[in-house]
């Protein structure tokens, strides 16, 4: 009996511990990390096609989006990814996410000429100019838009081989899942913030 016992209690603590480390992962890759493979040449040359990153959601659960950020956020013109849906249906169910850099904040001007984009906002009343390094390609663009209190203006770096907010319009808060945290694929560019920029205004 003592040896039954024995191997039942082992069973148990290995079912156990199966349990809490499922519920460890989930909570993982719910809250806190979530694997994305990026798809498409809208980020050249930051980002190739079938680039593997991991993306922090938990700097947006504690914070806002920062210009500069790589973001990945629900393409708002994806009916899946309706806030009015279902969590759970929306959960197992998930819409188009995207991968693209954050431009313009809340409450700013935009005025896009070609590559220059001038931005005027509450500390700059007569508009900067932001510095865009990781922009390598020339592209023919003429934008102007006044973000509400709740809206980011996104890009991608391929500014004339990328769909974004100036085709289809700036992405509010809400859709927004986080931030490139860790490249993992390719081996030879493995990286941690990969494609981050600290911008200067």
């Amino acid at each position: 009996m003592e040896q039954i016992k024995s191997k039942s209690q082992s069973f148990w603590e290995l079912v156990r511990f199966a349990l809490i480390a499922l519920i460890v992962v989930f909570l993982i890759r719910w809250l806190i990390a979530d694997p994305f493979i990026v798809s498409g040449s809208s980020m050249v040359p930051t980002f190739e096609n079938g680039n593997y990153l991991i993306i922090d959601e938990l700097s947006y659960e504690l914070g806002n989006p920062q210009r500069g950020d790589v973001v990945v956020f629900q393409y708002p013109g994806d009916p899946k990814n309706d806030p009015a849906r279902n969590f759970l249906v929306r959960f197992f169910d998930p819409g188009k996410y995207f991968i693209k850099r954050v431009i313009g904040l809340p409450n700013e001007t935009l005025d896009i000429k070609g590559n220059d984009v001038t931005i005027t906002n509450s500390a700059h009343p007569e508009g900067f100019k932001l510095d865009q390094p990781f922009v390598k390609n020339v592209s023919d663009n003429d934008t102007h838009i006044v973000l509400k209190s709740d809206e980011y203006f996104v890009m991608g770096d391929n500014r004339s081989g990328s769909s974004d907010s100036r085709a289809w319009g700036p992405v509010k808060r809400g859709f927004f899942t986080g931030k490139a945290l860790f490249r993992l694929l390719p081996i030879n560019q493995i990286n941690i913030w990969p494609g981050s920029y600290k911008q200067s205004q």
